[in-house]
């Protein structure tokens, strides 16, 4: 199979999707690696001439390679994942509001374009969690105690294109990430980015299955195929607080050749179109997938997988 990564600076030495495209050429798959926030793109020829199998996107949220992958998608290419989805997540103000209306135990999200509108919050919603729609990787995330605290935060908060606020959900100082690839789901434990502990190492945890079926529902809510959650243990239960298309992966076992065969089997079957079908939830609202309690992941079949840089 030929596959085009879209893979932004942020990520040009990272792990993840390196590791990843060395696995796929290893199994003989050509991978085109496009740089989108380096290269002159001339967008019709870009995407026109349909040589892809698939594209997958690795970039920051507000880079430019979404929109190259949206482009790829509108001319009838698989993308993984599907390009409105990953829209979906990474505006955050429509994460929480398409989570909410999905069933998700989400907190109430305020958006504001500017700033200064938060003041309009009421104090009985304090402590706030604030931080810019578009972020990623727990970037300028915020806990605001008061009122008078958020007034010492406008000034930084300037910079910003849309801001969203949400009431702060009690914790321990660390959260559940689970990561979704291939079917199978794999929590670990970390610090909090509100509550930064250099002692707090990340490590793989059993995942219940009341977190097990949260995390099966948000694939399907927001119809992706590989994606992570953040999951908050509050006092009324586990809540989402995040959600993330292709993640770091990290502390999931052969991480590499789980994406690896995750990516070439949705680039066999077109794309997630089918596989949002198939796994459609029910009109009761139940997850559609069956997870065992204390299970670390789900059972799937694998699939078998040179890598050039180019600047199309």
């Amino acid at each position: 199979m030929r596959l085009c990564f879209l893979v932004e600076e942020h990520y040009r030495h990272d792990g993840m999707p390196n590791e990843v495209i060395r696995q796929l050429t290893a199994w003989g798959h050509q991978v085109d690696v496009v740089r989108p926030g380096g290269s002159l793109l001339r967008m019709d020829e870009a995407v026109a001439s349909g040589t892809h199998d698939a594209w997958v996107l690795k970039t920051v949220s507000g880079g430019p390679g979404l929109t190259l992958l949206e482009a790829a998608a509108a001319a009838g290419m698989t993308t993984v994942n599907d390009a409105r989805s990953i829209r979906g997540v990474r505006d955050k103000a429509l994460a929480a509001a398409i989570g909410r209306a999905g069933g998700l135990p989400m907190p109430p999200t305020y958006a504001v374009a500017r700033p200064d509108l938060l003041r309009e919050i009421s104090a009985a919603q304090y402590p706030l969690v604030v931080k810019p729609a578009d972020g990623s990787s727990g970037r300028g995330v915020h806990l605001v105690s008061s009122p008078g605290e958020l007034e010492a935060l406008l000034p930084e908060l300037a910079g910003e294109h849309m801001l969203i606020a949400q009431p702060y959900v009690a914790n321990s100082g660390t959260d559940i990430k689970v990561y979704a690839v291939g079917g199978e789901l794999f929590a670990t434990e970390r610090c909090s980015p509100l509550h930064p502990d250099p002692a707090v190492r990340e490590r793989r945890v059993p995942l219940s299955a009341e977190v097990a079926a949260i995390a099966a529902q948000v694939g399907a809510v927001y119809g992706l195929d590989l994606y992570g959650v953040d999951v908050l243990l509050g006092p009324d239960g586990p809540v989402v607080v995040d959600v993330n298309d292709f993640p770091s992966f990290r502390q999931v076992p052969d991480a590499a050749a789980r994406v690896g065969r995750a990516v070439l089997g949705l680039a066999r079957k077109g794309g997630p179109a089918a596989a949002a079908a198939a796994c459609r939830p029910p009109a009761h609202g139940l997850t559609p997938l069956s997870i065992p309690a204390q299970a670390s992941g789900v059972a799937v079949a694998p699939a078998s997988a040179r890598a050039g840089e180019a600047a199309l």
